[in-house]
């Protein structure tokens, strides 16, 4: 009972940063979850519980997706996914959270940089085939498509909406490679359930914080979430 009541909290800290930020649902739940469950078993539930929130911004800021540009991305996903199913399968506890802080190290020297990118098929493809290996390995699938999205200068409600159907299909097909793999326990199934109603108390929470944040501040926030995410996950990996 604990072990769900806490991460009902984490669920409910991270659906309200996604709502805000627009992708740091599984930055922030899947290193905090691993400190509760372990590591294998907190990648699942953070994308069992996360479906929630993309679909809901899928469906509610639709109006300001770009749906071709997150075809694309999602085929480049696609293409990754087998990659990090046997990342998954075949890494350490310790190495998988290791692979987490330096994917969200990167993106983050990314962002800070303000690194532009183009908006072309193989510039999307890439991020997404990085975006699909880290999603079935480590359920971090954010970082990648943060760092293209900001690079290619999307306003917040474009980078948001776009982000939430990306990362829709991302979780529908990483649940299927589990499934598939028999990576799916019961302790992911229960964080998943509890998740589902407390993702949209987030949601409403943090989009309440959005619709006041100006584009620069925007894009401080989004750079302050991948900096925690990665130290809170490098000083869990240091630590073992």
């Amino acid at each position: 009972m604990s072990t769900l009541l806490a991460a009902a909290v984490i669920i409910l800290i991270a659906s309200t940063v996604h709502a805000v930020t627009g992708f740091g649902y599984a930055l922030v739940a899947t290193p905090l979850l691993a400190l509760t469950v372990d590591p294998h078993t907190a990648v699942v539930a953070t994308t069992l519980s996360a479906l929630a929130m993309t679909i809901t911004i899928a469906v509610r800021q639709r109006e300001h997706a770009e749906w071709k540009v997150a075809a694309v991305a999602t085929a480049g996903i696609v293409l990754g996914m087998p990659l990090g199913l046997w990342v998954y399968a075949v890494t350490s506890e310790q190495l998988l959270t290791v692979l987490i802080a330096v994917g969200v190290l990167g993106c983050t020297l990314m962002v800070w940089r303000r690194v532009k990118v183009q908006g072309n098929v193989p510039v999307l493809v890439g991020a997404g085939l990085i975006s699909g290996a880290l999603s079935t390995s480590t359920g971090t699938n954010g970082p990648p498509m943060v760092a293209a999205f900001q690079g290619m200068g999307y306003d917040p409600h474009k980078f948001r909406a776009t982000l939430a159907a990306v990362f829709a299909a991302t979780s529908v097909l990483s649940l299927v490679g589990f499934a598939v793999a028999g990576q799916v326990n019961a302790d992911a199934l229960w964080i998943g359930l509890i998740g589902l109603p407390v993702v949209q108390i987030g949601w409403f929470a943090g989009n309440a914080i959005f619709s006041r944040i100006d584009p620069e501040l925007f894009r401080k926030v989004v750079l302050v979430a991948l900096l925690v995410s990665a130290v809170v996950t490098l000083v869990s990996a240091l630590t073992g």
